[in-house]
């Protein structure tokens, strides 16, 4: 009797053991931070009117944000250089999107995000250009961040016939650990 409850015992605290290593192993870690229009440029814009209604057009984008000393730091390393690749189907700056991103570290790791894009026209609140909220998965990583895991959110006001774009990120990570 003594016996099976030692061995009971052993057996609940090992998988005890193992729930609190995992559990440590996937703390998560939030941060938020805003990156002015100074900082980001975009490299590449092509607009097709559809031709169906006016102002209804289809866009490919991207936009490259390189960060200075300030940055956030992230699993450790500061971030250097968030890159966005995209498209839009915007009727008058209305509309959804898509976008791929590459966040790189200054220490050379990155990982990768794919986000659906939301847009709405400011015009109609008093305005200029466009609010858009963009939300995504961390999609895997490189280096330290293979493992990656997490959400990332975004509000931007953005004009793309000028090229300007300020947006705030919301960034919630863990690295898992248990699956290398």
């Amino acid at each position: 009797m003594i016996k099976h409850r030692i061995i009971r015992c052993a057996a609940v605290g090992a998988a005890l053991a193992c729930f609190a290593g995992a559990s440590a192993a996937q703390e998560k870690t939030r941060i938020s931070f805003i990156v002015p229009a100074s900082v980001t440029k975009y490299t590449a814009q092509h607009t097709i009117p559809v031709g169906d209604v006016p102002g209804h057009e289809v866009r490919i984008f991207a936009i490259v944000r390189t960060l200075g000393p300030d940055a956030p730091m992230i699993a450790g390393s500061r971030l250097k250089e968030i890159k966005s690749v995209g498209y839009s189907d915007y009727t008058d700056l209305n509309g959804p999107g898509v976008s791929y991103n590459v966040w790189t570290l200054e220490n050379g790791d990155k990982f990768f995000v794919h986000t659906s894009i939301v847009s709405h026209n400011a015009a109609w609140t008093g305005g200029k250009g466009a609010e858009n909220k963009t939300s995504g998965p961390i999609t895997g990583g490189t280096g330290k961040l293979a493992m990656m895991r997490g959400t990332t959110r975004n509000a931007s006001t953005f004009d793309p016939k000028a090229g300007s774009n300020t947006s705030r990120f919301d960034l919630e990570y863990w690295i898992d650990a248990g699956k290398r």
